[in-house]
């Protein structure tokens, strides 16, 4: 495993951040962005307010995912693809990342959905084939920190 110099996290760790970052800078109508684990926990987050916001966007997409689970098993749908919340002011969307992880967006609601359901589909691809249960313990690790 090799070390990031700059942030202590191996290199997986500091690429797994930097995809999050580029998602949410990139991707148009994003406000902020959020990567939550299978136990509730953030692994890492693009947030433009304070640490409280991180965690408590952290509880809201694990409780919605955790919802949405429940629908999932009483009705036999299989497993969580998305979630979408339309809100007056917004969206909140959450995607499964892979390992159990999720992700999830908390979009303008001048936002094309369509284009941030693609964004997430692609940092699902190429963020989730990484993730791995050491990954993940890495990253809950440096974030709660």
């Amino acid at each position: 495993m090799q070390l990031n110099p700059s942030s202590g996290l191996s290199t997986d760790a500091a690429n797994f951040n930097w995809l999050l970052s580029r998602f949410a800078e990139g991707t148009a109508g994003v406000r902020d962005a959020i990567a939550v684990s299978a136990d509730g926990l953030m692994i890492a987050s693009y947030i433009a307010g304070e640490r409280a916001d991180a965690d408590r966007l952290s509880a809201i997409v694990a409780g919605m995912t955790s919802l949405a689970g429940g629908v999932a098993g009483s009705y036999r749908l299989g497993a969580l693809n998305k979630v979408i919340i339309d809100m007056a002011g917004g969206y909140l969307l959450i995607t499964a990342i892979g390992c159990g992880s999720v992700l999830g967006v908390v979009a303008s609601k001048e936002a094309n959905l369509g284009q941030i359901a693609y964004e997430m589909a692609l940092f699902a691809n190429r963020a989730g084939s990484a993730l791995t249960p050491a990954l993940v313990h890495e990253l809950k690790t440096h974030a709660q920190s």
